[in-house]
């Protein structure tokens, strides 16, 4: 082989490498790609969106690290959530299965769901009624759910929905005392999440166990066509939620 050929070939390995060493340090430091498997987030996240989530949002763990290793406990560099924040956590008690809800309770805040309501520190949330939730599943069967805006104290808005309206399994609970370094998760399709209202499924999330705070939507799929129906990607593709920020 010529030396021109030799270099030329070192030149191409160099480039990959170092093309791989930085996308490797964004994933690592700054963002991450995650998917929507299942609907505990609708209306806000739909089954088949794709999204990133930005790590140094609330500084780093093991957790938002690969394979979790770097660190013993805690967090360096770090930031708490705000509430109403979405975010991605492994899910405690075995820490190892990534969840995404949203941000609802904050250390020290009690917080309970009475008939459907939302109460934090003894107040009802206001939610108001808004137009129905539909949409279409991947079997083709048509969901409609009451729906609301729910505003927050501090002035955050989201959507949630209430297949069940409120008579839901956790639209009456206990009052939670959220623990110090700990944070309330619940999702926006109120009847239909495993949230931290199931304490011995979810229950308080650690800050430790933070992973980031979902940012922008830069995928979604309907599900209606398989990778290789590469004909029918241009039907299957949610145009309107492409590169959507996350409320």
């Amino acid at each position: 082989m010529s030396k021109g050929k030799q270099s030329g070939l070192m030149e191409t390995f160099k480039t990959v490498f170092f093309a791989m060493l930085i996308a490797g340090a964004v994933r690592t430091i700054a963002f991450e790609p995650f998917n929507i498997p299942s609907g505990s987030m609708i209306p806000s996240l739909l089954i088949g969106d794709y999204l990133f989530v930005s790590k140094y949002s609330y500084g780093y763990s093991r957790y938002s690290m690969p394979f979790g290793i770097g660190f013993s406990g805690g967090r360096i560099l770090e930031k708490a959530p705000e509430r109403g924040d979405v975010a991605v956590f492994k899910k405690p008690p075995e820490n190892k299965i990534d969840y995404i809800k949203r941000v609802i309770g904050l250390p020290g805040d009690r917080v309970q769901v009475k008939g459907g309501i939302l109460h934090i520190n003894g107040t009802a949330v206001e939610r108001q009624r808004i137009e129905d939730f539909v949409e279409r599943d991947r079997d083709g069967n048509i969901l409609r759910a009451p729906q609301y805006i729910e505003t927050l104290p501090g002035g955050r808005k989201h959507r949630i929905i209430e297949f069940l309206g409120d008579n839901g399994p956790a639209d009456n609970t206990i009052e939670y005392l959220v623990p110090a370094g700990h944070y309330f998760m619940m999702g926006d399709n109120r009847d239909n999440s495993a949230d931290s209202r199931f304490l011995s499924e979810v229950g308080y999330v650690a800050a430790e166990n933070l992973v980031g705070r979902a940012e922008i939507l830069f995928f979604s799929g309907d599900g209606s066509a398989a990778l290789w129906e590469v004909w029918r990607w241009p039907w299957a593709i949610r145009y309107g939620r492409l590169f959507m920020g996350i409320e």
